[in-house]
């Protein structure tokens, strides 16, 4: 009497459909990747060794005139005048309408928070003007 089993396991694994699925969920994680879009700012940071390529049309500076860091030592300037930073948007606003393809570029002192620097950015990408941060040569 026979008494073998008709089923013969294979102890071999194979790797082909293990390949397959990584393959797969590569494909599906690099699609799904580039649908989404951060929220942050344009913001074009030059080098500090080249020059800046974008065509200015408004310059706007931060200084902290004592060095010390506290909010009513701070001044704006646009253009190199004086302004109040509750009156800076309407300013800015006003002075680039009508411009075609508006650029800002930002000039900030190393003690300027970057409270006031992200003001100015988000009032940028509001209105959709480029800004550019300056940096030293």
């Amino acid at each position: 009497m026979n008494l073998r089993g008709r089923n013969k396991v294979n102890p071999n694994f194979n790797m082909s459909s293990m390949t397959d699925i990584v393959f797969l969920l590569l494909i599906f994680f690099m699609l799904t990747s580039s649908l989404v879009s951060p929220n942050a700012l344009n913001l074009l940071l030059p080098n500090s060794t080249s020059k800046t390529v974008e065509k200015q049309t408004m310059s706007i500076s931060i200084e902290d005139i004592k060095d010390t860091g506290k909010e009513e030592d701070f001044k704006f300037y646009v253009n190199g005048n004086i302004i109040d930073i509750n009156d800076l948007e309407n300013k800015i606003v006003k002075e680039l309408k009508g411009t075609n393809e508006p650029g800002i570029i930002l000039h900030a002192s190393k003690t300027v928070h970057i409270e006031y620097v992200v003001k100015i950015m988000d009032i940028a990408y509001r209105n959709k003007y480029k800004i550019v941060l300056a940096t030293k040569p």
